[in-house]
C-alpha cells in the first residue's frame, strides 16, 4: 500500500507531460525536417531515400485525424513518447518497485532530448516507443520465456526498424546479455527468441524490397553518413562535438549520472538477484558506445544515440533516485545520490527555458546564436510571399515553387496557401526524396518562383537550369521578442532570397561530384 501513491503519481506525471506536449505542439511552426517528413506522408511508399518509412505513415494518420496542421503532423511523436514513457514506467515498477517507477518518470520527463523527441515530427519519437517496448517485452521474455513475450519483443523491434535503421543495434545488445548471462543463457537454446526476431525482420521486408528496386539507395545514404566516402582514420575531430551535444541535449549532470549508472550496472551484471541491471546495461549502453566509436571517424549528430538513454534512465532512477533501497555499493552511490536532485533540477530548468524561449522569447539571445529561432521563424511569411509572387507571374498555372534545398521546398509546400506540390532542385546539393517524385520532362518550359539562402544564385546556379532569371527579392526574418518589436536597425535572424525564373530547361536531379561517391549509381 505504501508503494501505491508513487505508482499513481508516476502515471499522472507522464500523462500530464504528454498532454502538455500535445497542446504545446501546435504553438510553433514546423522546422524543415518536419515539413520534409510531412511531404513524405503525401507520397506514401514502402521506403524512402533518407530514412525508414514509418514516420511518413504515422504523419499520414495524424493528419487524417487533426488535419494538415502542426498538431496533426506532430501527434505521432507526442503519442510515441507517451508510449515510451509508459513502458519505462512498467519496466521500473516490475523489477524495482513503484518508487523507482516514480523516479523514472521524473528523470525521463526532465530531459530536453526526450521532450524534443516528443514534440518534433522526426523518427526519434517513434524509435523511442519501439525501443522501450522491445526492452520491456524482451526483459519479460528472458524472465518468463513465454512465446507471446518474445513475439511482442519482436513486434516492437520490427516497428523500430520501420522507424529508424539504428534500431538494429538493439538486437546485438539483447543477444549479448543472454549470451553472457548464466541465469538466462539457456533461453537462447530454444526457438522462441528467434521466432520473435524473425517476426520483426519480416515486418521490415517491404523496406528491403524497396531498396532492392531502387539501387539500395537508403543503404548508400546511411553508409555515406557513416563516413564511407572518407578514408578510414581515427581522430578526435568529432568526439568532443558529440560529447558536447550529449551534454546539451540531456544536460551535463544527467549525462554524468547516466555514465555512472552504466558503470555501476556492469559491476554486477550476472548475479541472479541483480540480472536486470545487466540486462538494462546491454539494452542501452551499446547504442551510446557505437556512436562514440563512430565519432572517431565521422560526424555523429546529437540525436543519433537518443534511444540509448531510455534504459539508463531506469538504471539512474534505481541507483540514485530511490534512496530507501539498501545497496552493497553504497559508497559508490553516495555522490550520485547527492548529485541526483541537482541533475534533475537543472534538467527541468534547462528544458523549461528552451521550450519557453521557442514560443515566448524571454532571453536576449544574439541572432547568430539563436538556432531554434532560425529553424522555426519566418516560414509562414515566406510561403505567403512566394505564393504572391507565383500569382503575379505571366503563367501562374505553369509556374512551380522550388528550393535549392529540400528543406526550403518542404517549408514552401506546407506554408504556401493551398499547400501546393513543390520542387527541390537537387543538382548541386545531395540526392533526396524529390528525385523520386519529379522528372525534368514534367516541368520543361515551366516558369518558377524559387527560394535560396544566397543573393547570387541566379549568376552561378539558376542560370544553368532556366532560360531567364531575374535578380532576387530579399526577405528578412527578424527574431521575435516577447515585450517589444525588433528595432528598425536590428539584425535579421536569417535572410532568404526569392527568384522569378522563366523557361525551365531541366536539371533537377543530383549530379555526383565524381563517380567514386558511394551515393552514385
Amino acid at each position: 500500500m505504501v508503494q501505491r501513491p508513487y505508482l499513481a503519481a508516476a502515471w499522472l506525471w507522464i500523462i500530464g507531460f504528454s498532454l502538455f506536449r500535445w497542446i504545446y505542439s501546435g504553438q510553433f511552426l514546423l522546422v524543415p525536417d518536419e515539413t520534409n517528413y510531412w511531404q513524405w506522408s503525401r507520397h506514401l511508399a514502402p521506403g524512402y531515400h533518407d530514412q525508414a518509412p514509418l514516420i511518413a505513415w504515422a504523419i499520414h494518420l495524424g493528419t487524417l485525424i487533426f488535419g494538415h496542421t502542426e498538431t496533426g503532423v506532430r501527434f505521432p511523436s507526442v503519442l510515441s513518447v507517451g508510449v515510451a514513457s509508459a513502458y519505462l514506467l512498467l519496466l521500473a515498477n516490475r523489477y524495482f518497485g513503484a518508487k523507482t517507477a516514480w523516479y523514472t518518470a521524473v528523470i525521463s520527463q526532465a530531459v530536453l532530448l526526450f521532450n524534443v523527441g516528443g514534440l518534433l515530427a522526426t523518427p526519434d519519437g517513434l524509435q523511442a516507443a519501439a525501443w522501450a517496448g522491445a526492452a520491456y517485452h524482451t526483459a519479460v521474455a528472458y524472465d518468463e520465456n513465454r512465446l507471446h513475450q518474445w513475439m511482442l519483443g519482436g513486434f516492437w523491434f520490427g516497428l523500430g526498424l520501420l522507424s529508424k535503421y539504428t534500431m538494429v543495434l538493439f538486437l546485438p545488445g539483447a543477444f549479448l546479455y543472454g549470451l553472457f548471462s548464466r541465469m538466462h543463457r539457456n533461453r537462447l537454446l530454444g526457438l522462441r527468441p528467434y521466432a520473435g526476431v524473425a517476426f520483426g525482420l519480416l515486418m521490415f521486408l517491404p523496406v528491403i524490397v524497396w531498396n532492392a528496386r531502387n539501387h539500395w539507395n537508403s543503404v548508400r545514404h546511411v553508409a555515406y553518413l557513416g563516413g564511407a566516402n572518407e578514408t578510414m582514420s581515427l581522430h578526435l575531430k568529432y568526439f568532443a562535438e558529440l560529447i558536447a551535444s550529449q551534454a546539451g541535449l540531456v544536460s551535463p549532470l544527467i549525462l554524468v549520472l547516466g555514465l555512472w549508472a552504466w558503470y555501476l550496472a556492469i559491476r554486477r551484471p550476472f548475479r541472479t538477484d541483480h540480472w536486470i541491471y545487466g540486462y538494462l546495461f546491454f539494452a542501452s549502453f551499446p547504442m551510446f558506445a557505437f556512436f562514440v566509436l563512430l565519432s572517431l571517424n565521422a560526424r555523429v549528430y546529437g540525436n543519433w544515440p537518443a534511444a540509448g538513454y531510455l534504459g539508463v534512465s531506469v538504471l539512474a532512477a534505481a541507483f540514485f533516485g530511490d534512496r530507501s533501497k539498501p545497496n552493497p555499493d553504497i559508497r559508490l552511490l553516495l555522490w550520485g545520490r547527492k548529485l541526483w536532485p541537482w541533475g534533475i533540477g537543472t534538467a527541468y530548468l534547462f528544458t523549461f527555458l528552451l521550450l519557453t524561449q521557442v514560443v515566448w522569447p524571454i532571453l536576449p539571445v544574439p541572432p547568430e546564436l539563436n538556432r531554434p529561432a532560425k529553424e522555426i521563424l519566418g516560414w509562414k511569411k515566406l510561403g505567403m510571399e512566394a505564393e504572391a509572387m507565383r500569382e503575379g507571374m505571366p503563367r501562374p498555372d505553369k509556374t512551380f515553387l522550388f528550393g535549392l534545398r529540400y528543406q526550403i521546398a518542404s517549408e514552401l509546400a506546407f506554408y504556401a496557401p493551398g499547400q501546393p506540390q513543390t520542387v527541390s532542385i537537387n543538382r548541386w546539393s545531395r540526392p533526396n526524396v524529390y528525385d523520386y517524385w519529379w522528372r525534368d520532362q514534367d516541368l520543361i518550359g515551366w516558369d518558377a518562383v524559387g527560394v535560396t539562402y544566397r543573393p547570387d544564385s541566379h549568376l552561378n546556379q539558376l542560370n544553368q537550369v532556366f532560360e531567364q532569371v531575374e535578380p532576387p527579392v530579399r526577405l528578412d526574418i527578424y527574431p521575435e521578442e516577447l515585450f517589444s518589436n525588433p528595432p528598425a536597425d536590428g539584425k535579421p535572424i536569417k535572410s532568404l532570397w526569392l527568384y522569378r525564373a522563366r523557361g525551365f530547361k531541366g536539371g533537377l536531379r543530383w549530379q555526383p561530384p565524381d563517380r567514386s561517391d558511394i551515393r552514385a549509381y
